[in-house]
């Protein structure tokens, strides 16, 4: 998945900090039991959203909870973690789409990959992880073919798009992948009706990931002469952002629809977070600020930085960055890192911040008891 939903411990609050820890050590737990220590590398914080979108239909059950060991990334402590059918999906889901993306470094000739006995050694990396994701959403019921199927039209339509192309027809893969990943936690928690209303979340939560990523890459593919959708079918930073909003207000719209046992985490993931992941995309606040300003709030100038990027790694050498994060702990408790791959900055995912939530980190709507406080949204 893409890595878009962010959030900060503090907004969290305890339980559903706890909650979220579960899930994401849960995916990550899920990859080295099924598919071998080195698919860990693919954990991600969007790709979690699918075992908390079936948990939070199904509710904490019987047997999906473990207590794991310690971990270093939790600072050697225990800890319960999710595990069954969604931590599965998600781990499937994951691995497909990281084969997918090293298969495209591959393709692009991406810095060490741009030598042939490391290409190949990729490659191979790749055809593992694809199998494996295959295998793994064969055992939940799910059809990964869905997903080969967007990557390949992915690339076609990229080579086909220029000015005038609507942004909406390079975006369409990536909704449609990831509607069939959300809709099919709705047959994982036994709730059907659940499944239209999930594959509208999902198709928009897919088209955001893409924005988002345009926009951030934006003046760093201008400088290496990349590939950007935005670039490419002329779309201005104005026209994405009303986009970005009209997929915001449908993922709440889609999300009243769904029927939860406990849709508090869910709920402030995919509404909240995701609203502040458009706001830090777009410049709007900063990345641990108060509700932003609005749809109607103010982005960067449609033109250029003077401030050059930093060139991403090549596969290998995020490969050997991202461990490095993990084994210091720094991707789990620094206040800011660099991504290994993307290097650009990020947050934390256990840090404190100094937001000024009221109720400190109440976590969202359904766990506010009505005290209104933390809320923008009327849902």
């Amino acid at each position: 998945m893409f890595g878009i939903v962010r959030p900060c411990a503090h907004r969290l609050g305890a339980r559903l900090k706890a909650d979220w820890t579960a899930h994401l050590c849960g995916l990550c737990l899920a990859l080295r039991k099924d598919h071998g220590q080195l698919a860990r590398i693919v954990t991600n914080y969007d790709g979690l959203l699918i075992s908390v979108l079936t948990e939070a239909q199904a509710g904490v059950v019987s047997g999906s909870r473990r207590t794991a060991g310690p971990c270093a990334l939790r600072g050697m402590r225990t800890a319960p973690v999710a595990e069954g059918e969604g931590a599965r999906l998600a781990a499937a889901v994951s691995l497909v789409l990281a084969a997918a993306k090293v298969r495209d470094h591959v393709a692009d000739r991406d810095g060490l990959l741009a030598r042939r006995p490391v290409a190949a050694a990729a490659r191979r990396v790749a055809a593992s992880w694809g199998r494996a994701g295959e295998r793994g959403g064969s055992a939940v019921g799910f059809d990964t073919a869905v997903l080969l199927d967007a990557v390949d039209r992915q690339v076609a339509l990229e080579t086909l798009a220029g000015p005038g192309t609507p942004l909406l027809t390079v975006t369409e893969p990536t909704e449609t992948a990831t509607a069939a990943a959300f809709a099919h936690t709705a047959v994982l928690a036994g709730r059907p009706g659940n499944a239209e209303p999930l594959a509208e979340a999902g198709r928009l939560f897919g088209r955001l990931a893409h924005l988002l990523d345009a926009v951030e890459d934006r003046e760093a593919d201008a400088l290496s002469g990349a590939w950007n959708p935005l670039t490419a079918t002329g779309t201005s930073l104005p026209e994405a952002r009303r986009l970005a909003d009209d997929a915001l207000h449908g993922i709440r719209l889609a999300l009243r629809e769904a029927e939860f046992v406990d849709g508090r985490l869910a709920h402030l993931l995919l509404v909240h977070e995701v609203r502040r992941s458009v706001d830090r995309a777009f410049g709007s606040v900063p990345a641990c600020a108060e509700h932003g300003p609005g749809p109607g709030a103010p982005w960067p100038p449609d033109g250029p930085s003077l401030v050059k990027s930093k060139e991403p790694r090549g596969f290998l050498a995020g490969c050997g960055m991202f461990l490095t994060l993990c084994c210091t702990c720094r991707m789990c408790c620094a206040e800011e890192y660099e991504g290994p791959w993307s290097r650009k900055k990020r947050e934390g995912c256990c840090r404190d911040c100094d937001c000024d939530c009221p109720c400190d980190g109440c976590g969202g709507c359904d766990g506010c008891d009505g005290c209104g406080c933390c809320c923008p949204c009327d849902c």
